[in-house]
């Protein structure tokens, strides 16, 4: 199992393979030309912070007032305070989440407001039906009240959106476009057609300008740094496949400097997609997806792993006294790993295997398949049963019970140079298990598929799929393999 540093090289950022080139700046800035290699990298603002989406509050606001009103809009007779209160509550979690496009509409989610409105009042009905057979609502009040929560729904939610969207024309978001430059200047130019788009193109970041006329072509690291300075830069468009791979450090670090990853499709306008953005296919790219939901994830973690600390103690005192009896002192093995963000923490295991010295511990590969290794500690590494202490690391927040294993500073370093997305699995705090773990990819295999399905794990991240490599996890527990 293992993790990493953030090294994208041994210490050094990778280059995002831009050469020299001027830049347009504002009035009285320097007009230096900058004709550093990109080697330097593009460093973020200091001030700058991953993008954060339009605050989910008005919308929240707007399904609460339609349901409180059409609510106590039922007839004197009927309007009881828990009928009230089970509506609210039924609208709002049932409530069409945001899906927050470029520049968002009613139009788009009015099959799903008025859908989810009609479960609510549908579902509540019978509920309050069985509940208070003498107050149940007649068919009639329950239409008449889910037409009229539906109605006030849609308008508060059109008023929502018409103000984002009149904020967004007024004040379009800066935008970088990245790509060939031939494509970014097409896709730039379409966009500033566009301005319902609600963003402003105002530089295209390409290896090579091809001589065309349009925004001003950034090639170095200091000139994208200086744009996104600039003209407070909040949009980043990618506009071909091989942006995502060729530049990638590029893109984190822009989406860590707070501008939001658009990835464009410019040369098939027929894919099917859900958004668009003048006319072409679209999504977001979400570099720190887990973030959102990491609230719910760390209460996952406390309470499954207190829970377990308690129940398994018996058992790890059973294994710390059977190993100190069969071989000797030092019972707890402690290492240097890596973590989120590439901080390194202790983590502790249960110790099968005796280092020649430090320089072994921290640079040897694997002992799972040592002959030397006693019947005992094999056992303990065969059932994982030496991982079991690690559920402290995930207690203290060093770890969660799922994501990317960790590993050894010394592998990061190699393994970041090597395989290319490995650094990025330290955007999520490491785990005892992962979404690699449960496909087999345990001890002595591949890294690059590791990389690979961790990295899908993050991107693709949920609390129900953590609960899902849990139980399946709990399943193979006992199955012979090392860890």
């Amino acid at each position: 199992m293992t993790a990493e540093p953030t090294v994208p090289s041994p210490g050094r950022p990778r280059e995002h393979g831009f050469s020299a080139v001027s830049v347009m700046p504002k009035p009285g800035i320097d007009t230096a030309v900058l004709t550093e290699p990109v080697s330097t990298g593009f460093r973020p603002p200091a001030t700058g912070r991953p993008a954060r989406p339009a605050s989910p509050l008005p919308l929240l606001a707007a399904d609460a007032a339609a349901a409180l009103v059409a609510g106590l809009a039922l007839a004197e007779t009927r309007r009881h305070p828990l009928l009230v209160a089970l509506l609210c509550a039924a609208a709002l979690l049932l409530r069409p989440r945001d899906r927050r496009p470029p520049v968002p509409a009613l139009l788009e989610e009015l099959p799903a407001v008025c859908g989810r409105v009609a479960v609510a009042w549908l579902t509540s009905a019978a509920l309050w039906a069985v509940l208070r057979p003498e107050l149940a609502p007649a068919t009639v009040t329950v239409l008449s009240g889910l037409a009229l929560h539906a109605v006030l729904c849609c308008a508060l939610r059109a008023a929502v959106h018409g103000r984002r969207r009149a904020a967004l024309l007024r004040h379009p978001r800066a935008a970088l476009v990245i790509g060939p430059a031939a494509t970014a200047q097409r896709v730039a130019a379409a966009v500033l057609r566009h301005p319902r788009c609600g963003l402003r193109p105002v530089g295209v970041v390409c290896e090579e300008p091809d001589g065309a006329k349009g925004l001003p072509v950034l090639r170095t690291g200091e000139e994208v740094e200086r744009a996104v300075v600039q003209n407070g830069v909040r949009a980043v468009l990618a506009v071909h496949p091989t942006v995502r791979a060729d530049q990638g450090p590029l893109l984190r670090a822009l989406a860590g400097s707070g501008c939001e990853i658009w990835e464009l499709d410019a040369a098939t306008p027929a894919c099917p997609t859900g958004e668009r953005l003048a006319g072409f296919a679209c999504r977001r790219l979400e570099f720190f997806p887990a973030r959102a939901g990491s609230a719910g994830k760390r209460v996952l973690d406390v309470a499954v792993s207190g829970v377990l600390l308690l129940l398994v103690s018996p058992l790890l005192l059973v294994c710390a006294v059977t190993l100190r009896i069969c071989d000797g002192p030092g019972v707890v093995f402690r290492q240097e790993r890596i973590g989120r963000d590439g901080r390194p923490f202790t983590l502790l295991k249960f110790r099968t295997h005796r280092p020649v010295d430090e320089h072994e511990s921290a640079t040897r590969w694997s002992v799972a398949n040592e002959n030397e290794m006693r019947r005992f500690c094999r056992m303990l590494r065969r059932t994982s049963l030496d991982e079991l202490l690690q559920l402290w690391n995930v207690l203290r927040g060093d770890m969660s019970l799922v994501g990317p294993r960790p590993e050894r500073p010394y592998f990061v370093a190699q393994f970041s140079q090597t395989y290319p997305g490995y650094a990025a699995r330290h955007r999520m705090r490491t785990g005892i298990t992962g979404l690699a773990q449960i496909h087999g990819l345990r001890g002595d295999t591949s890294i690059e598929d590791r990389a690979r399905f961790d990295n899908a794990y993050i991107d693709d991240w949920s609390l129900w799929q953590d609960v899902c490599i849990l139980l399946r996890t709990a399943v193979t527990l006992i199955r012979p393999t090392g860890s």
